[in-house]
């Protein structure tokens, strides 16, 4: 929070967006926002804070990296409107989500691990057909998009950036997948899930089937493991910081 701040003292706008490398515009979208609190005015109408707004821009600040300008943001309004069960409900749900990501990323270590030993081995879609294809199974997008929980369009998509190649019926002309595009569709999922942009992930895939093997995601995963743990850590600044000004608010 820079220098120490005594609690009867003032602060004009200044003071507070200097002490924190903002400007004084930003300080003033913060208050209006809701990330600070309402500020005292002078008897000329000029905004006053004081450090208890300094302690709510540190924490606000704080609780960006780890959970987003958004999140961080809906969890200062609450606390400032003296919902703070909302608050922490917000910062649990965050929780929650960094564990989910944590499970996505074993996930698909896991699928990668199968995958490269030979194992993986996907389930039976519902709606797979022999006649696509002579002599080899496949599946129709829909049921493929149903699988995975998403939309057909996402799968279109997904095509259209090379991320997933399936062949045409020639009897109906509809897209079918066979168990290579289940593989590349599923991992296209996952990195997704991660966070992973699609011009991120095409190159991954194109190396993938270029090289015939998996080692090119190698480098992904560890960048993966070290984002989810920059997240983690920043969580509980984040968090000490927010107690702070929860203490200071009385």
């Amino acid at each position: 929070m820079g220098r120490n701040l005594q609690s009867g003292e003032r602060l004009r706008p200044v003071d507070l967006a200097r002490g924190h490398g903002l400007s004084t515009q930003a300080v003033r979208n913060y208050e209006e926002a809701g990330i600070l609190p309402p500020a005292d005015r002078t008897l000329h109408g000029y905004r006053t804070y004081t450090p208890l707004h300094a302690r709510a821009l540190a924490a606000f600040r704080a609780l960006v990296p780890g959970h987003g300008h958004a999140t961080a943001t809906a969890i200062m309004r609450a606390v400032n409107q003296d919902a703070v069960d909302e608050a922490l409900r917000l910062v649990d749900e965050s929780h929650a989500q960094l564990l989910e990501d944590r499970r996505t990323l074993h996930a698909v270590e896991r699928a990668l691990g199968d995958l490269a030993s030979g194992t993986e081995r996907p389930g039976p879609v519902p709606g797979t057909v022999s006649r696509a294809v002579p002599g080899s199974d496949g599946t129709f997008i829909g049921p493929l998009a149903r699988r995975l929980g998403l939309r057909p369009a996402t799968l279109r998509k997904w095509e259209r950036a090379q991320l997933v190649r399936p062949r045409r019926d020639p009897l109906t002309g509809y897209r079918v997948y066979d168990e290579a595009d289940v593989r590349d569709a599923r991992l296209v999922h996952q990195l997704r899930r991660g966070g992973y942009l699609l011009a991120q992930i095409a190159p991954l895939i194109a190396q993938v089937r270029s090289a015939g093997g998996l080692e090119p995601l190698e480098a992904a995963l560890q960048d993966w493991h070290a984002r989810l743990s920059a997240r983690g850590r920043a969580m509980l600044t984040g968090a000490a910081e927010l107690d702070a000004y929860l203490r200071a608010r009385g």
